[in-house]
C-alpha cells in the first residue's frame, strides 16, 4: 500500500499538535506487558505526575480513549436520567459537553452565549438561584472552537462556594497550559486529552474527581462499563488499568511530563501567554480581526481569527498548507467557513508563529484579501 509521504508541516491545529522528536522517539521504546511490574512503574509514575499538573491530591485516571471520552466519563459517574443539570456553552466544545449529558437522560438546562463571547458567571448565579434542585454544572474552560477561554474560576466560586453544587469541567484545551489548579478552584471531575498541551499523540484522555464526586458516583444511575471509575481505581491500585491500555503513548507521556514539570508549570504558563499575545498582535497587524469579542479573554492555547469576507476561505487555507507548509484549523459548527484558527499549545515558541505570520503575509494578498 502506497500512502501519501508526510512532508514536514508546522502544524498550528489546536490538536493535534506537534510532538517533539525524543518523545517520538520514547514512544518507540520495547513493548511491555500490561499486566507486569514495568507498568507498574509506568502507570504510577504518569499518574504522580499528572496529579501535579492537575495541582491535585484527588483521584486521577489513564483512560485509553480521546478527550471526549473522559468527558462522559465525567458524566456517567455522577449523574442519573432526569437530573438537572446546569451545561453552559459558547462553542462547538461546549455544544459536545451538554450533548453527553442529554445523550444519558440528564434533565440539561442549557445556557447558551455568543459564540466569541465569554460565558457570565453571574448568569450561572441567577440560574442556581431559580432551582435549588440542579445537581451539577457543566462547563468548558477553554473553548477550542472561538479561541476564548471562560471565567472558571469565578464560576467555581458560585457553583460550589454558593451552592455547593458539583462541578463537572471540560478542560481538554486548557489544563497544563492555562492556570487551572484543581483542588484551589474546589473542581470535582475535570477532564483533559493527550493530544493538546501535554505533546503526545491522541489516544490517552486524563480525569481527576473529587471526595464529592465519589458520593455522586454512589447514587448516579447513568449505565457505565468501558468509563468506569471504580473500576480504574481497583486496577490502578494493582498498577494496572482495567482495560488494555496504550503502552506506547504512555511512554511518551512520561517524558512529556519531565519536560512540562523539568519547566515548571508557572513558566509553561507564561510561555503560552507570551507566545499568544505575540499571535494576537501579528494577526491584528495584517488587519484580521479576532473572534474572541473580549480581547481579555482571549485564549492562550488557541486564537480565533474572523475569515475575511472577500476571500475564498477554502482556497486560502490549501495555499497555507501546500504553498508555505501552514496547517491551520478551520471553523467548526456553525462557524465553519467563517474562521479559521491557529493553535498555540503544547510544543510551541514564538518563531513558529513567526512562520505563521509570514506565510499569512504572503497567501492573504493572493487569495484577494486587501487588509
Amino acid at each position: 500500500m502506497t500512502l501519501t509521504k508526510i512532508e514536514p508541516q508546522n502544524l498550528r491545529t489546536p490538536g493535534p499538535t506537534p510532538i517533539p522528536e525524543d518523545i517520538v522517539d520514547e514512544m518507540s521504546l520495547p513493548m511491555i506487558n500490561h499486566r507486569g511490574p514495568e507498568f507498574k512503574e509506568l502507570i504510577e509514575a504518569t499518574t504522580n505526575g499528572l496529579k501535579q499538573v492537575f495541582m491535585t491530591t484527588n483521584d486521577l485516571y489513564i483512560l485509553t480513549s480521546s478527550g471526549t471520552g473522559a468527558l462522559e466519563a465525567a458524566v456517567v459517574n455522577t449523574l442519573s436520567p432526569g437530573d438537572k443539570v446546569i451545561a453552559a456553552t459558547a462553542g462547538s466544545f461546549g455544544d459536545r459537553f451538554v450533548q453527553i449529558a442529554e445523550g444519558y437522560g440528564a434533565d440539561v438546562i442549557r445556557m447558551d452565549f455568543e459564540w466569541g463571547d465569554a460565558i457570565d458567571p453571574e448568569a450561572i448565579r441567577a440560574e442556581l438561584h431559580k432551582d435549588p434542585e440542579i445537581k451539577a454544572v457543566l462547563v468548558t474552560h477553554n473553548e477550542t472552537s472561538t479561541g476564548v477561554t471562560h471565567d472558571l474560576e469565578s464560576i467555581a466560586r458560585i457553583v460550589k462556594g454558593e451552592f455547593n453544587k458539583l462541578l463537572l469541567v471540560d478542560a481538554v484545551s486548557s489544563l497544563g497550559c492555562i492556570p487551572l489548579p484543581v483542588d484551589g478552584w474546589n473542581c470535582d471531575l475535570v477532564a483533559t486529552g493527550s493530544q493538546k498541551g501535554f505533546m503526545i499523540p491522541p489516544g490517552l484522555a486524563f480525569i481527576s474527581i473529587s471526595a464529592r464526586g465519589w458520593e455522586a458516583y454512589e447514587d448516579a444511575k447513568i449505565p457505565r462499563f468501558y468509563f468506569d471509575l471504580m473500576a480504574a481505581e481497583r486496577s490502578l491500585s494493582r498498577g494496572q488499568t482495567p482495560w488494555t491500555p496504550n503502552v506506547a503513548l504512555l511512554y511518551g507521556l512520561r517524558l512529556g511530563l519531565d519536560h512540562i514539570l523539568g519547566e515548571g508549570l508557572e513558566n509553561v504558563y507564561e510561555r503560552h501567554a507570551e507566545v499568544a499575545a505575540y499571535c494576537r498582535a501579528g494577526v491584528k497587524a495584517l488587519g484580521l480581526e479576532l473572534l474572541a469579542n473580549d480581547e481579555s479573554r482571549a485564549s492562550n492555547t488557541v486564537t480565533g481569527i474572523k475569515m475575511p469576507a472577500d476571500i475564498d476561505g477554502g482556497r486560502f487555507m490549501s495555499m497555507m498548507r501546500e504553498d508555505e507548509g501552514v496547517v491551520l484549523a478551520g471553523g467548526q459548527g456553525k462557524l465553519t467557513g467563517h474562521c479559521f484558527r491557529i493553535g498555540h499549545l503544547g510544543w510551541v515558541t514564538k518563531d513558529d508563529i513567526t512562520e505563521v505570520m509570514e506565510a499569512l503575509e504572503r497567501v492573504l494578498p493572493k487569495v484577494g484579501f486587501k487588509g
